[in-house]
């Protein structure tokens, strides 16, 4: 396989055959986001994927599931896409699922009957990484969407019949606009009703220029307890039908709820532990990763 750079793939996608067709991101702007930087984005050429496919298909030919890379792999055009997964099932006969990473842009230049194309043809996961629904914080992190780009974009991926898993970020918001940035959270994560809701915890990276700004003392990170709170309350404005995790590498406190079912039993589960505020219950600092 021939990797360009760094590659990144959800965790769920650990057991799956990573295949880059493209290079970098295409916003690559995100204050908190040290990926991608050494890239200049590009879609690679069919022969470059074709080549890859077939070398993964002589050494592995069971693989069931593969992951296509870089960032926002779904801005490749339709044709080149569904060229692309077409071969992958011509090539690889047990493969049941294709994931994809995607943004807004991305998902907007399509329209739904595009998606249900991509549908038929093996695609059956998005993750769109929405990080928060306040619009301030959006535009202070230069996420390069909106509150309702982003809604749109989900419900479309939904409307094609295309699980949607969703990242969020505890932290973002920065101690000055946690409760905001929570609750309008919890607010687009409703109105998008997406199947899985990853809930990362924000992990400042030296040289990003989020990074610069803690140094400045112009964003304060929550502490520990203020980004469970914040989960507690993005929770409490979630109404959604689906996963909702926070047992990423990231996060103090792992959680797993099946929502609707799960939501009070994990609010007493948050609110019992801050009552207690035991920081050696609390995953240790070296054990935390992106």
């Amino acid at each position: 396989m021939k990797y360009e750079g760094t590659i990144y793939r959800p965790p769920s996608e650990a057991d799956s055959l990573i295949l880059q067709i493209t290079v970098g991101c295409t916003h690559n702007k995100c204050t908190f986001c040290p990926s991608y930087k050494d890239k200049k984005f590009r879609i690679k050429d069919f022969q470059e994927i074709k080549e890859d496919i077939d070398e993964a298909a002589q050494f592995n030919w069971d693989i069931e599931k593969v992951f296509l890379a870089d960032g926002d792999a779904l801005i490749v055009p339709q044709p080149r896409l569904i060229e692309v997964v077409d071969y992958l099932n011509r090539k690889l006969p047990r493969l049941r699922r294709v994931g994809i990473y995607a943004n807004a842009k991305g998902i907007l230049k399509k329209e739904v009957e595009d998606l249900r194309e991509l549908k038929e043809a093996g695609i059956g996961i998005v993750y769109l990484g929405v990080e928060s629904g306040d619009q301030v914080v959006l535009d202070r992190v230069k996420k390069g969407t909106t509150y309702e780009k982003l809604v749109q974009a989900g419900r479309m991926v939904k409307e094609a019949g295309i699980k949607l898993s969703v990242t969020v970020l505890l932290g973002i918001g920065g101690r000055e606009r946690s409760k905001e940035h929570a609750i309008a959270t919890g607010q687009i994560l409703t109105e998008m009703d997406p199947d899985y809701v990853g809930a990362l915890s924000l992990i400042i990276v030296p040289g990003t220029p989020i990074y610069e700004e803690i140094e400045k003392e112009e964003f304060i990170l929550p502490t520990p307890f203020e980004l469970i709170e914040e989960l507690g309350t993005m929770i409490a404005h979630t109404d959604m039908h689906g996963l909702f995790f926070s047992n990423h590498a990231s996060n103090y406190l792992p959680i797993k709820a099946r929502m609707p079912q799960d939501k009070e039993p994990t609010l007493k589960l948050i609110h019992e532990f801050l009552a207690r505020r035991d920081p050696t219950l609390l995953r240790p600092e070296h054990f935390r990763a992106l």
